[in-house]
């Protein structure tokens, strides 16, 4: 038992009797080759017993924070996925077979996220990545190698489609960087579907970025159809009850792009879009596109889908999970005018954590519902379009991405909805 581990369990026990801060008995990796992509309904997702939440912990109690111990002990009974973003193929395999024995000694199933395409996030504050395409997909193979054939899902490249190179502020004149992205995840998918029981979910963004038609033609670009899904909402906070209807449109709209009728085919342009003006006289559809998701417009999204595309058997459609890590309080809406740059998808404040991961969503189309982004992480040195350093919104400098921001985690844990409690191994 580990350090953390010994110093957690005490937390947990004054608090509710209870001797456990991870997940129970699970479909489990079974160490056989036989095929099987598919994640079980009943998965039970693996806990990270060193993850930040659980150092948090430590420090709290230590400090004689019992109550805060105890919140940042709750949120470490829950699983969250683990990034992998860094590290030689062969530092990487091992840091992954390491998990996947743990996950295995309890029964659970880990979640990976693939964050390291060529080129990732532009010049913005989570730039980096692989050197170049052969580091790349060496390193990929390397992540695989260490997955072998347990269970896993593997959430491929956030942003990575949603954000292409010729989306960044630097643009991409000649397409070839923006073909590489392409290039690259398509071997991404590959590589981790040669793996017999790994489930695989391409990025999409999230609700309040890409129009449904545009996040349909590059999830099909990038082989979708080989994959188990996508993935949404990563490090996000839309709603869940929005990501959902998001989500159902634009399998819907694959759908309609590769088995509907022939003059659909290729056409994903073609889809009804989030974004809409109110007084949209043609039921929405593409060419009256607003510059934010207004839901309150969406039922001519339905109406268009209902009239244009029909019913398509649920089987026939793509599922999807979703990252609730961080939308119980729904999305950010800044201040009217305060800010050039409001940044809302940075360090987002007053939000908080949503509902828990499970498998069981009762949503036909969405596998699971997960803690992607790690919860307690910073965004990047937010500055809202002040010459900074500071964040206004705080009153002091965020951290840089991806660093562990104490305040953050405990604000998002307080404002939990629903409240935040022991995972019990339901």
């Amino acid at each position: 038992m580990s350090r953390v581990r010994r110093l957690l369990v005490p937390v947990a026990c004054a608090a509710l009797a209870s001797g456990g801060l991870g997940g129970g008995v699970a479909a489990a990796a079974s160490g056989t080759a036989a095929v099987d992509h598919t994640l079980p309904g009943n998965t039970r997702f693996y806990v990270d017993p060193e993850a930040g939440a659980a150092r948090q912990a430590v420090a709290d109690l230590k400090a004689g924070k019992v109550q805060d111990a105890l919140r940042m002990a709750q949120l470490a009974s829950w699983p969250q996925a683990i990034w992998l973003d860094y590290g030689t193929p062969a530092e990487i395999g091992k840091v992954v077979r390491k998990t996947m024995l743990a996950a295995k000694a309890t029964g659970t199933v880990p979640v990976f996220v693939l964050y390291n395409v060529t080129g990732r996030d532009c010049s913005f504050y989570s730039a980096g990545g692989a050197a170049d395409p052969a580091a790349y997909r060496a390193w990929v193979q390397g992540v695989a190698d260490g997955i072998g054939t347990g269970r896993a899902a593997v959430i491929v490249e956030p942003d990575g489609l949603a954000l292409l190179p010729n989306d960044c502020p630097e643009g991409d004149p000649d397409g070839t960087r923006t073909e590489q992205r392409y290039a690259n995840i398509r071997a991404a998918v590959d590589i981790m579907e040669a793996q017999p029981k790994t489930s695989v979910y391409l990025d999409g963004g999230s609700s309040n970025w890409q129009p449904v038609g545009e996040l349909a033609g590059r999830l099909i670009k990038a082989n979708l159809s080989k994959t188990q899904g996508f993935s949404l909402n990563v490090s996000n906070y839309q709603p869940t009850d929005q990501l959902n209807r998001y989500a159902t449109w634009v399998s819907t709209c694959v759908w309609y792009a590769t088995e509907g009728p022939a003059e659909a085919r290729g056409r994903t342009d073609t889809c009804a879009s989030q974004y809409y003006s109110p007084a949209a006289p043609n039921d929405g559809q593409p060419g009256n596109a607003v510059d934010f998701a207004d839901p309150s417009t969406w039922k001519w999204v339905d109406a268009w889908f209902d009239r244009t595309v029909g019913k398509p058997p649920v089987k026939d459609l793509t599922h999807y999970v979703l990252d609730n890590s961080r939308n119980g309080q729904g999305a950010w809406i800044p201040p009217a005018g305060k800010y050039t740059d409001a940044e809302p998808w940075c360090n987002a404040p007053g939000r908080g954590i949503g509902v828990r991961p499970t498998a069981d969503t009762g949503q036909p189309l969405a596998d699971a519902y997960l803690y992607v982004k790690t919860i307690g992480e910073s965004d990047g040195t937010c500055h809202r379009g002040t010459p900074g350093p500071a964040d206004p919104e705080y009153g002091s400098e965020d951290p840089a991405a991806g660093a562990w921001w104490p305040d953050f985690a405990h604000t998002l844990a307080r404002n939990a909805n629903p409240a935040l409690t022991f995972n019990l191994g339901r």
